[in-house]
């Protein structure tokens, strides 16, 4: 049966040049970092190369890169690290209601241990206003942490004119880059950033890997104690094969990046053309033009999204119906209930995220089936209009 995966933002599969520098890790370059003897020395060469390489992609300098597990522990360092160190100050953060959970989730954490968090909305589109975040703004505001883009709508907030708002007011500013390292330009300094999350397995790169940027000067406490590897923020034996990996992802981005851009994003404006052309009673969710080039986020009216993503996977097609991190969860996602989508339309959404691997003729048989698997479990629904009794 054929297989066509469309849940990139999901994760990525290991990219061949990776796979291919993170094997000697295993085999030769073994050594702990931290001894002095040649073969430490060869893991603590290997590790430094990657962590350039990092830099070098998101525009930051190497010793401002400290490597963690992935996202979500370089998204509670951040907020955990930077409200402890600035306790004193009175710890209120501010962020958006679409945060990815493991920012929300660190936040309900910190509110249970007396700070104060503000939660601004976003319009219709996941779009957040940056005078919401100045008038939120108090003389107690430690961080402000926003999503760069969100992981189910794609939807890209306007960091530049929040790391603005952040530095004329002295305050700290944290964005989780999960989904837009890799797929979009990034340079910290013009964007105004002191802290910024990644993870390595949205860009084709290992899974147990990302890192936390951290501007040079910002005071921020370590969230896991021990060794004093990663210049004391950061302890634990490090993970050799995966930051070197992690490395090679992030060279291979900056290189290919421009032109995937371009491949997804014409194949994402073709799967939304024809599902529009084919399907009716279809709601697309997400900013027009301000999204992700891989993303799209859209609603079928009369459908139960997890009976469609499981009769696209009887056909091999591979989507998700909202965060891979919130699966099982029969709640509406906390996203498209912040843009207004109403509950029983919100269950049957389904998001199509691309990658380097789709073709054109992906997008075909999608399309084709999607309009079969829709049009069947419709016939089904007691309340679809155009139901033939």
């Amino acid at each position: 049966m054929r297989r066509i995966y469309l849940d990139y933002n999901a994760t990525t599969p290991l990219h061949p040049g990776v796979l291919e520098v993170m094997l000697p890790c295993y085999k030769s370059i073994f050594g702990n970092a931290s001894t002095i003897y040649s073969f430490g020395q060869e893991a603590r060469k290997a590790i430094d190369d990657a962590r350039e390489a990092l830099a070098c992609l998101i525009g930051a300098e190497p010793e401002e890169i400290v490597f963690t597990s992935g996202g979500t522990e370089a998204d509670n360092f951040a907020l955990k690290g930077v409200a402890s160190a600035l306790k004193g100050k009175g710890g209120h953060i501010i962020t958006s209601s679409i945060e990815h959970h493991a920012v929300l989730f660190a936040c309900k954490y910190l509110e249970k241990m007396g700070k104060k968090i503000t939660y601004l909305p976003v319009d219709r589109y996941g779009w957040l206003d940056p005078s919401r975040v100045k008038e939120a703004i108090t003389n107690e505001t430690v961080l402000i942490s926003i999503i760069h883009a969100n992981n189910e709508i794609g939807t890209i907030e306007p960091i530049a004119e929040i790391g603005k708002i952040a530095r004329a007011c002295g305050v700290y500013f944290h964005t989780d880059a999960v989904q837009t390292v890799g797929k979009i330009p990034i340079d910290v300094n013009e964007l105004g950033i002191d802290l910024l999350s990644l993870s390595a397995h949205k860009l084709y790169g290992p899974k147990g890997i990302g890192a936390l940027y951290i501007r040079k000067g910002t005071r921020i406490h370590p969230l896991i104690h021990g060794g004093e590897q990663e210049r004391k923020r950061r302890a634990g034996t490090e993970n050799v094969p995966c930051i070197v990996g992690l490395g090679e992802a992030s060279k291979i981005a900056g290189k290919e990046m421009r032109q995937e851009y371009s491949h997804v994003k014409k194949l994402r404006d073709k799967l939304e053309n024809k599902i529009k052309d084919n399907i009716d009673y279809i709601r697309f969710n997400g900013h027009p033009t301000e999204r992700l080039p891989n993303t799209f986020n859209v609603s079928f009216e009369f459908i139960e999204g997890e009976s469609l993503v499981l009769n696209l996977d009887l056909k091999g097609i591979a989507a998700s119906s909202g965060s891979a991190c919130a699966s099982g969860s029969l709640e509406p996602s906390h996203v498209l209930s912040a843009i207004g989508v109403p509950p029983a339309i919100a269950q049957g959404s389904i998001r199509f995220s691309l990658g380097r691997e789709n073709k054109e003729e992906d997008i075909d048989y999608t399309v084709e089936n999607l309009v079969e698997i829709v049009g069947r479990l419709r016939e089904m629904s007691p309340l679809f209009p155009g139901r033939k009794d």
